[in-house]
């Protein structure tokens, strides 16, 4: 049973801010990649990897914080995480290698992870199953600080004071969360000893949680379909600075623009569950992103698309992929009443794995034209609705308490 929240808002508020920590540590700065490859004497494309990177240590850390949250509780492994997170990026702003930068943000996502992971878990400890969504689009309407204020905001501090300090102001952000987290967020999960810390256990429980169909299917389709954020944070500074020469705070601007297609969608979402399923509403965002990214790639193959086309093109694309993130999260960890640590962490591993991998290839291909960002996008999103397809068969009964008047998804 969810614990008692005596200040909905303020838990939310508090939820909110941990889920931003590590948006902002990707998102603050995207502006400063000129800045940065010329100060590592690299190009922005292999600066990309450092986001590559970062969303390899999330992944990495899923399989560190799901078991201890559910073992330890949840705010002794965030006070480390929060730890280490500040720490890492003091760190970082004494890069002098495209390669100790790369390495650091790892060991920096490594701790902002915890932060994630336990904000999503904290969401079933507090709320009750027919909220999650409703719960997860608010949160992403506070996530939504990240693409709007983090550029902009990244790119004045890199220009006035150089970009080493973004990483000082991530390191007081965190720190600033972990005195929040001590002082107003109540322990909403009892530690359970019965929780075992020995790899074998571990990774009997994370196999168990694969085990559920609806898990299994909701994760991989979602996190096929949500690798086209991470693919679009990471292409960005190419497709705008480099393909369409824009400038650093005209990027800014863009970049906020975009976000609220994002946003917006989120909050749309809330009023979408009044009347629909979770499941009606994720399988229309995959219907509505899955052309729309093919479009996006035949225009820029054939050259038939300017800054005015892509922009409203990538628009619609993050505006279908705010429907289908709060929607698919919800509905892969709707089936755990226990070690709900250890599915969130499993769904955070199979979500930033699959898009980080897919970011990551934009550095591989070490190209400078928009082909590499659209041939992804693309495919993953396909890819999603292949698995959506495929996988909903497998689900005999969809486990999830819906908003009245909503019906499963047919089958």
């Amino acid at each position: 049973m969810p614990y008692h929240v005596p200040n909905r808002a303020l838990v939310i508020l508090i939820l909110g801010s941990l889920a931003t920590i590590s948006p902002f540590a990707i998102d603050m700065y995207l502006p400063a990649f000129p800045q940065v490859a010329e100060g590592l004497h690299t190009n922005t494309a292999k600066i990309s990897l450092s986001i590559a990177s970062y969303f390899a240590g999330l992944a990495a850390g899923q399989f560190i914080y799901g078991p201890l949250l559910d073992r330890f509780g949840r705010k002794p492994p965030l006070y480390f995480g929060l730890t280490l997170f500040a720490v890492a990026s003091f760190l970082c702003m004494r890069s002098k290698t495209v390669e100790w930068l790369v390495a650091m943000r790892f060991l920096q996502a490594l701790g902002g992870c915890s932060a994630q992971v336990a904000s999503m878990a904290m969401v079933r400890d507090f709320f009750p199953v027919q909220d999650t969504a409703k719960i997860i689009s608010l949160l992403i309407l506070i996530l939504g600080a990240s693409p709007l204020l983090a550029p902009t905001f990244g790119g004045f501090i890199s220009t006035h004071f150089g970009w080493q300090y973004v990483f000082a102001i991530l390191a007081v952000v965190a720190l600033a969360n972990l005195a929040i987290l001590y002082w107003y967020l109540p322990e909403g999960h009892k530690p359970d000893r019965n929780v075992s810390l020995h790899p074998v256990p571990i990774i009997r429980n994370f196999i168990e949680v694969l085990k559920e169909p609806q898990f299994t299917v909701f994760t991989l389709s979602g996190s096929f379909a949500f690798s086209g954020l991470l693919v679009y944070v990471a292409g960005s500074p190419i497709i705008f600075m480099e393909v369409f020469h824009v400038s650093a705070s005209t990027f800014s601007l863009i970049f906020a623009g975009l976000a609220v297609g994002f946003i917006g969608s989120n909050q749309v979402n809330v009023l979408l569950l009044r009347k629909y399923s979770s499941a009606q509403i994720f399988k229309a965002s995959l219907l509505v992103e899955c052309p729309i990214a093919l479009l996006f790639f035949v225009g820029i193959h054939y050259g038939w698309f300017g800054l005015t086309a892509t922009l409203i093109l990538l628009f619609i694309i993050l505006s279908s992929l705010g429907l289908a993130f709060p929607n698919a999260a919800a509905l892969a960890l709707v089936p755990f009443d226990h070690n709900i640590g250890s599915a969130s962490a499993m769904l955070g591993l199979l979500q930033i794995g699959i898009s980080g991998l897919a970011a990551a290839s934009i550095g591989i291909f070490n190209s400078h034209d928009m082909l590499p960002v659209t041939v992804i996008l693309a495919s993953t999103s396909w890819i999603g609705l292949a698995i959506f397809w495929a996988g909903k068969r497998k689900i005999s009964s969809l486990r999830f308490v819906e908003e009245k008047g909503a019906t499963p998804i047919g089958h």
